[in-house]
């Protein structure tokens, strides 16, 4: 079961002219801890923890706001240094993106935390006193805005030029702008994990956005009202960081802390596994039709792609897991269904071009000819992506045709490619599985590969 639900207190809003929580969020934060605790204890979680960021970690009266909250709820609450939060935020990242180098920012209502990353580790966080609710005191002083975040960047020695890297944007408000980007640019996919924008293009829109007032943004974004009074402040920040930073790219997390608490929970056995493929064999066990069939299908087809690379394999291994996917569903539907589960489904590790190709991959092997749910695959893969998920699908849908879905009669039956043909062998024992179903779908794979078809040993 899984229950996910966020309230924006604003408990730093006013910290750095009173030094002290906002009371109207410190009355909001009550309330609904109490929701979140109760609801929490009647479904009987094993685990219930509770985290406090940089405005009750500042704040001269936060901890007497955190003893009250144990007090009234009997709850511990684990309030998080700067570098602990940093930290979290950061494991957060890469338990969605493994392979994330560069630098992660957590832009939080008091604070902004930043931590170098590579090769899947985090390193110390450095945390800054710029959060959006902070600063919006001097919001209408453009000079002494600018001189606040970049005196807060000034100190913190690894923010160096990171041209081959990017930087991975973690927070609400941060998330809000990739929102407000997809729906202005008409993007295809409303998905703010991974989504990616080159530098020079992300500060054009966050200079932008910066410059909006909050009646402009109201008219053209449907980011709730709560989030758009910091949306413009984020931008700023944002845009000094890339502007210092120069990254090659600008990518977005959905996970943060929360994700980050959770994946420090885990063994490091279980943090070097891969989400994407984790997520697809999870799938698969739900799905007995699904289960028996994924590995042994991707192992078949494997002789159509002699040069692959790691990562095409590892995503040709992510769809063939989920290559029955829509088996239950009306016959007619079950390419669009499954092409738009590919699109849409919670998967982590993977990349919206490579969501694109999953999608496209189902499509094919579901015998798809076409449909709006292709718009994003069509826009997102270039020809080489189209075309090899293409010629994945229609393997898949061979392969079941051949085996009728039951992994072990595909043995005694083996693709191969030679001299511009691509062959279909089968032994002694299983030539009695060729028929023309068979064979119209070896003639649909030939085609999408530019081959002509052999059959032997039938």
């Amino acid at each position: 079961m899984l229950l996910n639900e966020k309230v924006l207190c604003g408990l730093g809003r006013g910290l750095s002219d009173t030094g002290r929580l906002n009371a109207e969020g410190v009355e909001l934060a009550r309330v609904n801890l109490q929701r979140f605790i109760a609801l929490a204890r009647s479904i009987g979680v094993a685990r219930l923890d509770v985290l406090a960021t940089a405005a009750v970690r500042d704040a001269a009266d936060g901890p007497e706001f955190a003893a009250e909250i144990e007090r009234r709820f009997g709850v511990r609450v684990r309030v998080l240094t700067g570098a602990e939060e940093g930290k979290l935020s950061a494991m957060g990242v890469l338990s969605g993106i493994p392979e994330a180098t560069g630098i992660a920012g957590d832009l939080g209502g008091g604070s902004v935390e930043l931590v170098p990353l590579a090769k899947g580790r985090a390193g110390a966080a450095a945390t800054l006193p710029i959060g959006p609710l902070r600063l919006q005191a001097i919001a209408d002083d453009e000079r002494r805005l600018k001189d606040a975040i970049d005196k807060g960047l000034a100190s913190v020695p690894f923010l160096a030029r990171v041209p081959d890297q990017s930087f991975y944007a973690v927070g609400g408000a941060w998330r809000a702008l990739a929102r407000l980007h997809m729906e202005q640019s008409q993007y295809p996919l409303h998905i703010v994990q991974a989504y990616t924008l080159p530098r020079i293009e992300a500060e054009k829109y966050l200079d932008l956005v910066a410059r909006q007032s909050r009646r402009s943004l109201e008219r053209i974004s449907t980011i709730s009202k709560k989030r758009l009074e910091v949306v413009p402040l984020a931008a700023r920040i944002l845009l000094r960081l890339l502007r210092r930073l120069e990254p090659k790219a600008l990518v977005f997390s959905a996970g943060g802390l929360r994700e980050g608490h959770l994946y420090s929970l885990l063994g490091a056995s279980e943090q070097r596994v891969d989400p994407l493929i984790a997520a697809c064999t999870e799938e698969s066990e739900r799905n007995p039709r699904l289960a028996i069939m994924g590995d042994a299908l991707h192992a078949w087809t494997a002789p159509l792609f002699p040069k692959e690379p790691a990562p095409r394999q590892r995503l040709r291994r992510a769809a063939a897991l989920l290559s029955d996917i829509a088996w239950s569903e009306h016959p007619d539907y079950r390419a669009e269904q499954a092409t738009r589960h590919a699109l849409y489904m919670p998967l982590y590790g993977i990349s919206h071009v490579e969501r694109a190709f999953l999608a496209l991959a189902l499509h094919a092997r579901y015998g798809g000819r076409g449909g709006v749910e292709l718009a994003a695959p069509l826009e997102l893969l270039d020809e080489e992506g189209l075309a090899t998920a293409r010629i994945a699908g229609l393997a898949f849908r061979l392969g079941y045709t051949i085996s009728g879905g039951v992994p072990s009669l595909l043995s005694g039956v083996m693709l191969s490619l030679s001299d511009g043909a691509l062959t279909l062998s089968f032994t002694q024992a299983s030539a009695g599985r060729y028929g023309e179903a068979v064979e119209r779908r070896l003639e649909a794979l030939g085609r999408a590969m530019a081959r002509r078809t052999e059959v032997r040993g039938v």
